[in-house]
């Protein structure tokens, strides 16, 4: 028998998508590969040999990750995403035993343990995690009654927010822990707390703040400390720890209102910006283009997180309101820490910025996300499955 696409059930399933092909947001599918395209070109520029000749070839490696993005993403497009709810139990848990299997096994690189090699290829789980803990956050809180009993509140507490913080604070990986922990509390705010059950949670939590806020200080490693202390007072050490934020600063300055135009920007090329290519690439992009230039990417980040709003108020069930609700926060999030760590407005945390910086994890994860909203979207009308 044939499988795949050429079997009687893919070529059902492929006609179904062609039939509704009039209900995919094209918007929402188009805007990410923009925003990926510039990227790749922001790479190559921030990589191009100035002194040496030889050249990393990031910007083709993320060019074969966007095509396979890319497919990834309409792969999403050919299932029912209620399909999701059934098996979101199962999925939470492979993505946990994947965050265990890297904290025991997983490759170390740049001061910590984020990546799970398979021969000549690697990926950080924690990416995929972002996804698999808002299926099963999502389908817990659906089933459970609104506003949450406390019984419920610890249990999700527990499983979608203090062990998944704990398990990639562990790699160390603080900035995508604090993000997910932040995704888990908005979820719970929108599934509904009582007043009683937020005033108990909040003084509870400005309680602990100077025990856990200590016990956090000690486990960090001193690199991520030297962050913190440059982000409090960056000319303390400005050939050290206050460096990169010092350069950051520096490169998006000299972009002025116009920039200085694409391959003519200095402060990657030369070396003088680390992280040129992933944690700092905003920076890169603005020399180039300058204030108008980066202004526009702003919008384009703009359409894809109002459009998964939109979606979410519009999806045709609570799981769908939820699964588009937790991928807007997380872009917005990312987005927010992302061009405020590269200005110096928030402490550097390592996270990239989605669908920009180079890796092919990250860019993976972002596409099937992107997936999800559409999936969500073109189903909303729909009134059987």
């Amino acid at each position: 028998m044939k499988s795949g696409i050429f079997s009687v059930k893919g070529k059902k399933r492929l006609l179904r998508i062609l039939s509704a092909s009039h209900r995919i947001d094209w918007l929402l599918m188009v805007v990410p590969v923009i925003i990926t395209v510039l990227g790749i070109m922001t790479i190559y520029s921030a990589t191009r040999p100035v002194i040496e000749a030889y050249q990393p070839r990031f910007y083709l490696k993320q060019t074969l990750w966007l095509l396979i993005s890319f497919a990834a993403m309409i792969g999403t497009l050919t299932f029912d995403y209620k399909r999701l709810f059934r098996s979101a139990h199962y999925l939470y848990g492979l993505g946990v035993i994947l965050l265990l299997i890297t904290i025991f096994i997983g490759h170390e690189g740049m001061g910590a343990q984020r990546w799970i090699r398979l021969g000549p290829l690697s990926f950080q789980p924690s990416e995929i995690f972002r996804i698999l803990l808002i299926i099963g956050a999502s389908r817990f809180l659906i089933t459970q009654p609104s506003p949450l009993r406390w019984s419920s509140l610890l249990i999700y507490a527990l499983l979608y927010g203090l062990m998944p913080f704990y398990f990639l604070y562990k790699q160390p990986d603080l900035g995508t822990a604090l993000i997910l922990l932040f995704i888990s509390a908005i979820l719970a705010l929108v599934r509904g707390i009582g007043r009683r059950q937020l005033a108990i949670c909040l003084i509870g939590i400005i309680l602990f703040l100077p025990v856990g806020g200590r016990m956090i200080w000690s486990g960090l490693k001193d690199y991520q400390k030297n962050r913190i202390v440059a982000f409090m007072d960056p000319s303390v050490d400005p050939r050290g720890i206050g460096y990169q934020i010092e350069q950051s600063k520096i490169t998006i300055g000299s972009g002025k209102l116009l920039g200085k135009g694409y391959l003519k920007g200095t402060q990657g090329p030369f070396r003088f910006l680390p992280e040129k290519h992933t944690d700092f690439i905003f920076a890169v992009f603005a020399e180039e283009w300058g204030f108008i230039g980066s202004l526009v990417l702003l919008l384009l980040y703009g359409i894809i997180i109002i459009r998964g709003l939109e979606t979410a108020y519009y999806a045709k069930d609570l799981f769908g309101t939820f699964l588009a609700i937790a991928i807007s926060t997380v872009f917005l999030f990312y987005l927010f820490v992302n061009v405020g760590m590269t200005m110096g407005l928030l402490p550097v945390v390592g996270i990239p910025l989605p669908f920009f910086s180079y890796g092919g994890t990250a860019l993976l994860s972002n596409f099937i996300s992107v997936g999800l909203l559409i999936n969500v979207r073109m189903r909303r009308f729909e009134l059987f499955y």
